[in-house]
C-alpha cells in the first residue's frame, strides 16, 4: 500500500510536465534562447573569421545591451496594442509574434549581407534582432506568468530553461559547425528559419485569460477620475493617460500590495542569485589554475554540468508543484551558496576528477532548482494587469548586482586564494537566506499553503 502511494506521488509530481502550456514553454524557451548568441558570441566569431577589425567588433558587441534595458519599453509591450495583430491574436501573442518575425527576418538579412562590404547593414540587422529578442523575452515572460496557476510556474520555468539551453547549443556549437561546413550565410540562414519554431508555437497556443482584481480595478478607476478632472485635452491627455496606466500604475500596484515589505522583497530579488553569479565568473579560470585540462572542463563542467542543471530545473518544478513555493524558496536560498563550499573543498584536494564531478553535481543541480523556484517566486509577485512591466523590473534587478560585483572577483581571488574566494562567495549568500525566511513568514503567508494538483 505504501509503495503504491509513493508511486502515485511520483506520478503526480511528473504529471505537471504533461500540461499543454508547460509543454509549449519548451518551444518558446527555444525561441527565446536562439537569438542570444547570434548577436553575441557567435556574431563576434563570424565577424572575426571574416577579418573584421577588433575595434569594430567591440563596438558591435553593444547590441547585446538591449536585454539589459528592456524594462524601458516593457510598459509598451504591456499596454500598447499592435494594429491588426492584437485584435486577432491577443495582447501577449501579438507581441510575441511580431518580435519572432522581426528576429527571423533580421537573421535572414544578416545571412545575405557581407560584413566585409556592408558592415553598417549587418549592424542594423543585428540591432533589430537584439531588440526583437529582448521584446520577445518581455512578452514570453508575461505569457508564462499569466498562462498557469502559481504551483505550475516552476514547471513552466523548467521547460523554458530546457528549451533555452538547447537553443544556446544550437546557436553556439551548432552554428559554428554549420559555418565550418557550409559558410556563415548558411549558418545564419538556418538560424533564421529555426525561428519558425517560436512562430508556430505562438500560433498554436491560446492567449491566457487575465482577470483584473478589485484593487487594480479601483486604482484604474482613480486614474480615470483624475484625468477627467484635469484640464488636459486631446493628445496631451491621451499621453498622460497612457503614461500613468503603463508606467506609474505597475509600480504603484507593487508597492501598494506589499507596503513596507516592498523594499525587502526587491532587496531579496537583487541578492538571491548574487552568490552563484559572483562565483560563476571565476569558475573556468579556477578549473584551469587547479590543473584540469580543457577537455575535462568541457566534458564535466560544460556538458555534464548542463545535464545536471536541466535535471535540477525539472526537479525544482516537481517539488514546487507538490509542496509549494515557500519551503523550496528557503531551501534553494540556503543551498545555492552552501554548494559553493564544494569548490572550496575541491581547491584543497587538487585536480581530482571525482572532486570536480561531485562539485558540479552539487552546484548545478541546486542551481537548476534555484532557477525554477525563483522564477516561480518572481511570477507570483506580479499582477496580471501589469505582468510585462513588473516582471521585466524583477528580472533586470535579479542579475544586475551580481554582474556588477562580478567585475571584482579576479581581484578577490588573487588576494584570498581559491579556497578563501569560495568561502567568501558562500558567505555572500547569507543575507538572501535570512530574507527568504523573513519574507515567507511576513510578506507571503499564503505561500505556506500546499498547492492542489487538480486546479
Amino acid at each position: 500500500m505504501e509503495k503504491s502511494q509513493n508511486t502515485r506521488t511520483v506520478y503526480e509530481g511528473w504529471r505537471v510536465y504533461l500540461h499543454p502550456r508547460v509543454v509549449g514553454m519548451l518551444f518558446l524557451g527555444f525561441s527565446a534562447g536562439l537569438p542570444l548568441l547570434l548577436v553575441g558570441g557567435t556574431f563576434t566569431a563570424w565577424l572575426r573569421d571574416l577579418g573584421v577589425e577588433l575595434a569594430a567588433i567591440g563596438f558591435l558587441s553593444w547590441v547585446g545591451m538591449a536585454h539589459s534595458i528592456k524594462v524601458l519599453w516593457a510598459p509598451i509591450v504591456d499596454r500598447a496594442p499592435l494594429p491588426v495583430l492584437t485584435r486577432i491574436f491577443g495582447r501577449r501573442r501579438s507581441w510575441m509574434l511580431a518580435a519572432q518575425a522581426s528576429i527571423g527576418i533580421s537573421l535572414l538579412g544578416m545571412a545575405v549581407t557581407d560584413p566585409t562590404k556592408q558592415l553598417w547593414l549587418v549592424a542594423v540587422w543585428a540591432v533589430v534582432a537584439a531588440f526583437g529578442s529582448a521584446t520577445q523575452d518581455v512578452a514570453i515572460d508575461a505569457y508564462r506568468v499569466e498562462a498557469v496557476a502559481k504551483h505550475r510556474q516552476a514547471a513552466m520555468a523548467a521547460t523554458y530553461v530546457t528549451g533555452y539551453r538547447i537553443a544556446i547549443l544550437t546557436a553556439g556549437a551548432g552554428a559554428l559547425h554549420m559555418a565550418a561546413v557550409g559558410g556563415w550565410s548558411i549558418a545564419y540562414g538556418a538560424m533564421g528559419l529555426f525561428m519558425g519554431v517560436g512562430i508556430a508555437t505562438t500560433l498554436i497556443i491560446r492567449e491566457p485569460d487575465v482577470a483584473i482584481n478589485a484593487r487594480t480595478a479601483e486604482m484604474e478607476e482613480n486614474v480615470v477620475r483624475y484625468l477627467a478632472e484635469t484640464g488636459d485635452k486631446g493628445l496631451k491627455k491621451r499621453i498622460t493617460a497612457w503614461f500613468i496606466g503603463a508606467v506609474i500604475c505597475p509600480f504603484a500596484d507593487f508597492f501598494g500590495r506589499y507596503g513596507k515589505a516592498s523594499m525587502a522583497i526587491l532587496l531579496f530579488v537583487a541578492l538571491f542569485r548574487i552568490s552563484d553569479i559572483f562565483m560563476g565568473v571565476m569558475a573556468n579560470p579556477f578549473y584551469l589554475d587547479l590543473g584540469f585540462s580543457k577537455e575535462q572542463i568541457a566534458n564535466v563542467a560544460a556538458a555534464f554540468g548542463l545535464a545536471m542543471t536541466l535535471f535540477g530545473a525539472a526537479l525544482g518544478g516537481i517539488l514546487v508543484a507538490r509542496f509549494g513555493i515557500a519551503p523550496m524558496l528557503i531551501f534553494t536560498a540556503f543551498m545555492a551558496p552552501a554548494t559553493n563550499l564544494t569548490f572550496a573543498w575541491l581547491a584543497t584536494i587538487g585536480p581530482e576528477i571525482y572532486g570536480l564531478v561531485l562539485a558540479i553535481i552539487a552546484d548545478n543541480v541546486t542551481g537548476g532548482m534555484a532557477i525554477s523556484v525563483f522564477i516561480a517566486y518572481l511570477s507570483s509577485l506580479t499582477n496580471t494587469a501589469y505582468t510585462a512591466t513588473q516582471y521585466a523590473l524583477f528580472s533586470s534587478l535579479m542579475t544586475l548586482p551580481g554582474q556588477f560585483a562580478g567585475g571584482f572577483t579576479g581581484l578577490l581571488a588573487e588576494h584570498t586564494g581559491w579556497a578563501g574566494f569560495f568561502l567568501i562567495t558562500a558567505a555572500i549568500g547569507i543575507p538572501a537566506i535570512v530574507l527568504a525566511v523573513l519574507l515567507v513568514r511576513i510578506a507571503h503567508p499564503d505561500f505556506t499553503r500546499r498547492p492542489g494538483m487538480d486546479d
